[in-house]
């Protein structure tokens, strides 16, 4: 058959955004028209459509309720495009438009009224997946998002939702976009009804919780964790941090139960921002944070930690009954906050979720000052309402206001957002911590400041930099802020994380976290940290039941899931925490964390890095926070025995430090000899340690009394054929970490002195250390020193023993 190029429509490439309006077909006709008039001004009036027009690269077509708009131009421009539209509406709530954008083939054709007009699958698709949305959402193909993920501009914005049934059948996978001030958050409803009630909770796919994580898990969580009450959330993941039981043989299979719900019982949901400026969000989320704070001081409240409700982002359309279901409550609180100026009006309401209706309402319009005073008022009228019971002490402490200076509080709201935001890393610690200081240096006196500072400090030296300064100011600023304000929960918080992570005194922590615990008794962030120190000591089965209660209270908090997960994993109880794995997912499907810890427990299960292997796959390329991707794309690899496929993943990263050990950052060259050394290529492998050797011995010498640090010395020394330095180093470090005083870091201790001990000729040494951590809890982590039996059949690093007898039979026992 002849073709003749030169006949026929034109095939092009169209970027498409198909936009309609929600409810659209309920409206009298006066309506409909007034709606579709005002929608046609605003998308006119955009500047990505004046644009095209003006250089004729878009083609604008009806759709009865709504239109669709073909750029030419770029790929961008439906998304920017979209962003502007959402932006506009927010004056026009009657306007409730759901959006769809996809990029593909179109054909240019003139309808019957011989105007342009596009027809093909570019333009059908873009309608497939809007109808995937509901209104607020502003959904993308997959296709247009992984060309979008291209840019590290909307990268963080973009959100796996996984695949959506539509018409005659089809199946498309949708990426849901949105930020603090634009789009829908909550998971469309389509696809929460595909999924028979399975709650998805999408995640920033850049995104990404722990010491009691080990390795890279500490890193990796830190990217994940959304804080919770004091803002300050449990950064525990898997190793070292990081499921349910009614009776102990349903906690081998089962979720917790539902718990009865407390009559007495709220959750504050996410306030609308209303003021103009998009950069005033923050200040809205501070009012909610801090009413719920307030509301959390009342022994007879029980009140959901922030981190469950912030789910329900503000903007979307709720479902109360559903919501309250969920949290086990039988009120919400929702509001909104518009800043003007020095002026700020509040708006509160509550709800009983169980009849949704509403039982208070009130309105405030102040001046910016009496901020403070509306969020107390709002805290007594919801516990009047509820009839709780508020001691003297717990009113003043509800009425008590944190500062004078309203700057100083900006300050303050600014570094708290950042500090609970999920993608939370080193350098935005550190950003936190410049806005507390800018806080205290307006308002020394402000005690709340320099809590979450003592905080702040304390967390980066747990997660990231174990060094004295950190140490000393940690310390100083948690015993400021109790001088300022002894009763302060959260400074005993601060105070509690000093003497747990720094001293390891888990009594005097234990007594400060009960202090605060009495000041601010719905804090869930409290009860985790009380059960890791349970799981430090050893006692892990009175662990795993502390953070089951936990969860009972706080069921939607990825925190106490994450925690799960972790503990069950130490006990290798692998189905459960298989289990909660898969939870996780569900609540951060675009979770780093989630993804990569529930394969790792898969391969310790069945020795199979499959499920590893697709989670990671997920991943959007230049998605890479601290090298976490990297390093798992690198042990994928590596367990495989593809040597030239670990090679290519180095060269193609762009990151020169990669987040594996339990300590920090390992430079890449370190990988690198670690390819040579497993092939055989003893002298290039010398080379490459050689030249990562500086940075380990500075990070010793930098944290002397760092467990972590000593361990990973001797480790590099063990591959370094370095005996003596070895041996040193490692048994340093378990002198260090005794499992006598830290059940969890002492057993990673031991892990890595039996890799030593196999690295360089101790077998026997080696072999009755794994044959004991083998049946130890807390011998597990995603890293080559980690002691199961899968990590020792597949990891080459053990390949000194492959030979042994003694150690072949430890490979036909079960884990």
């Amino acid at each position: 058959m002849s073709v003749d190029a030169e006949s026929g429509a034109r095939l092009q490439i169209g970027h498409v955004l198909f936009m309609d309006l929600v409810g659209y077909s309920k409206l009298l006709l006066d309506e409909q028209r007034e709606l579709q008039e005002r929608l046609t001004r605003i998308v006119r009036n955009t500047e990505q459509v004046r644009a095209a027009e003006a250089a004729d690269t878009l083609i604008r077509v009806p759709a009865g309720d709504g239109m669709a708009l073909v750029f030419f131009n770029s790929l961008e421009a439906p998304l920017r495009c979209a962003i502007e539209i959402s932006k506009q509406l927010k004056q026009y709530p009657q306007l409730k438009l759901r959006m769809g954008i996809h990029s593909g083939p179109v054909n240019e054709v003139r309808d019957v009224n011989d105007r342009r007009n596009v027809a093909g699958a570019g333009i059908n698709i873009a309608q497939r997946v809007m109808d995937c949305g509901d209104k607020g959402h502003i959904l993308l193909s997959k296709r247009a998002a992984e060309d979008l993920a291209q840019s590290r501009l909307w990268q963080a914005y973009l959100h796996d939702l996984g695949e959506c049934e539509v018409k005659h059948g089809v199946r498309i996978h949708v990426i849901n976009f949105y930020t603090e001030e634009l789009g829908n958050p909550e998971f469309p409803g389509r696809l929460r009804r595909e999924r028979t009630g399975k709650r998805l909770l999408p995640r920033p796919i850049s995104g990404p919780d722990a010491r009691a994580v080990r390795g890279r898990w500490a890193l990796i969580a830190a990217a994940v964790v959304i804080l919770g009450v004091f803002g300050v959330g449990m950064l525990v993941l898997l190793h070292r941090p990081s499921i349910k039981p009614t009776s102990a043989h349903a906690s081998q299979t089962s979720a917790v139960p539902e718990p009865s719900i407390p009559e007495k019982s709220i959750a504050v949901l996410p306030f609308e921002n209303r003021s103009d400026e998009k950069q005033n969000a923050y200040f809205a989320d501070g009012v909610q944070g801090e009413i719920l704070t307030d509301l959390a001081k009342i022994a007879d409240l029980r009140v959901i930690s922030r981190t469950s409700v912030m789910q329900y982002k503000s903007g979307a359309e709720r479902n109360l009954r559903e919501i309250g279901q969920q949290l086990g409550v039988t009120h919400v609180l929702e509001g909104s906050v518009q800043r003007s100026g020095n002026r700020v009006r509040v708006t509160a309401q509550l709800i009983d979720a169980r009849t949704d209706t509403q039982q208070w309402g009130e309105h405030y319009d102040r001046d910016l000052a009496d901020v403070f005073a509306i969020q107390s008022e709002i805290a007594k009228a919801i516990a009047d309402q509820l009839q709780a019971k508020l001691s003297p002490q717990e009113k003043a402490r509800v009425e008590e206001i944190p500062t004078s200076s309203t700057e100083a509080y900006a300050f303050y709201l600014r570094a708290n957002q950042i500090e609970r935001n999920p993608d939370t890393l080193l350098e935005d610690y550190k950003t936190a911590e410049q806005l507390y200081m800018e806080a205290i240096a307006l308002d020394p006196s402000f005690a709340l400041a320099h809590a979450r500072l003592a905080s702040v400090c304390a967390e980066i030296f747990h997660y990231y930099e174990p060094t004295e300064a950190w140490k000393i100011k940690a310390r100083n600023e948690a015993d400021t802020a109790l001088r300022l304000q002894p009763n302060l929960a959260e400074a005993h918080f601060a105070l509690g994380q000093c003497a747990y992570w720094m001293d390891q005194n888990y009594d005097r922590a234990l007594e400060q976290f009960e202090i605060a615990s009495r000041l601010s008794p719905s804090n869930g962030d409290i009860g985790r940290l009380i059960a890791a120190i349970k799981r430090r000591q050893g006692k892990w089965q009175e662990s795993l039941e502390a953070y089951e209660r936990v969860a009972k209270i706080d069921p939607q908090n990825p925190n106490t899931v994450r925690e799960l997960i972790f503990t069950n994993t130490a006990m290798r109880r692998w189905p459960q925490a298989a289990h909660w794995g898969k939870r996780m997912r569900a609540m951060a499907p675009a979770s780093l964390v989630a993804k990569i810890q529930s394969g790792y427990v898969d391969f310790w299960w069945k020795g199979d890095p499959q499920l590893l292997n697709s989670l990671v796959d997920q991943v959007p390329a230049g998605t890479d926070p601290e090298g976490i991707v990297t390093a798992a794309r690198w042990e994928l690899a590596m367990l495989r025995h593809d040597y030239s496929a670990a090679e290519k993943v180095l060269q193609t990263s762009s990151v020169n430090e990669i987040s594996y050990t339990t300590a920090g950052t390992t430079p890449k060259i370190f990988f690198e000899g670690c390819i040579y050394l497993a092939q055989g290529d003893t002298v290039n492998a010398q080379k490459a340690f050689e030249l990562a050797r500086p940075a380990f011995e500075a990070a010793a010498k930098e944290a002397p009394a760092s467990a972590d640090r000593h361990a990973i010395l001797g480790w590099l020394y063990a591959f370094m054929r370095r005996k003596d330095d070895a041996i040193r180093e490692g048994q340093r470090a378990v002198e260090l970490k005794p499992e006598s005083k830290d059940a969890v870091d002492g057993a990673i201790m031991n892990c890595y002195l039996a890799l030593i001990y196999a690295r360089v000729g101790e077998k026997d040494l080696a072999l009755s250390l794994i044959e004991r951590l083998l049946k130890t809890p807390g011998a597990v982590d995603s890293a080559d020193y980690s002691i199961t039996i899968n990590d020792l059949k597949y990891r080459w690093e053990w390949d000194p023993l492959r030979k042994d007898r003694r150690f072949q039979k430890l490979l036909r026992s079960s884990d």
